[in-house]
């Protein structure tokens, strides 16, 4: 899922030679894909944050300390 769209690869997409047809599906897999990205990343976070409760509700000091970095380190990414 990890994908680097250049600038360059845009303008070439909707460069002189090229249709508008093909400019549309590059934009339309660049939203696609950063849509699929923001949306993994909130079912990340939302299950640490329930394992986090989880840590917490058994008490459990180890597990609760390893999913708050794990999600610090997710929200430092964004």
């Amino acid at each position: 899922m990890e994908n680097n769209y250049s600038y360059a690869e845009f303008l070439k997409a909707v460069g002189k030679n090229s249709s508008s047809l093909q400019a549309e599906k590059l934009l339309n897999e660049i939203y696609l894909d950063l849509f699929l990205k923001h949306l993994h990343r909130e079912q990340t976070k939302s299950r640490i944050m329930r394992l986090i409760d989880v840590a917490l509700d058994c008490r459990d000091e180890s597990a609760f300390l390893m999913y708050s970095e794990r999600l610090g380190k997710l929200e430092e990414n964004d």
